[in-house]
């Protein structure tokens, strides 16, 4: 699986698009749908995931409700459990926090999580906006420190880390 980032919108969003097999996933669609066209190419987009709902994730999203064939997962319809669209798995994994709607996925089989506003390289997201929550923050850091320490992490802002080096330089997950 390629992973290619593109950052968009004013407040330099990541969005994520996954290629495998001429086929594709979009992750936080934020904005400048037309950069986030270029990267997809001739890729057939299969899915749009949606790690919380803030504006500057979800800016480009309507581009692709118009397509039947595209299917939108957001934490309104997924439950905590695996999902296979295409050649693609993944897992949903609730991570309440930054916001009410906050979902994790994660990819195993690449060993790689996109965590949207969740955790950040050495920090975390806010939680003193609307639907923000710092004790399901917590929580939310307690059920991550579960899995493994060698999964990458694609954040919605900023780099890209992985959990063990969180779990050591990170003063909010220690």
């Amino acid at each position: 699986m390629e992973i290619r980032k593109i950052v968009v919108g004013a407040l330099e969003e990541n969005c994520y698009v996954l290629i495998k097999n001429n086929t594709c996933i979009i992750i936080d669609p934020g904005a400048d749908y037309n950069k986030i066209k270029e990267v997809i190419k001739d890729n057939k987009v299969l899915g749009v995931l949606i790690t919380h709902s803030h504006f500057d994730h979800i800016g480009a999203l309507r581009n692709f409700l118009t397509k039947r064939s595209v299917k939108i997962f957001k934490r309104s319809n997924l439950e905590e459990k695996e999902y296979t669209l295409g050649d693609f798995s993944f897992e949903c994994i609730y991570t309440p926090g930054h916001s009410k709607d906050s979902v994790t996925f994660y990819f195993k089989e690449n060993n790689s999580m996109f965590i949207g506003d969740f955790i950040f390289k050495d920090s975390i997201g806010r939680t003193d906006l609307p639907g923000g929550d710092s004790k399901e923050m917590e929580q939310s850091i307690e059920k991550i420190k579960k899995y493994d320490p060698t999964i990458i992490i694609y954040p919605g802002h900023d780099e890209e880390s992985t959990l063990g080096d969180e779990f050591k330089n990170n003063p909010f997950l220690k």
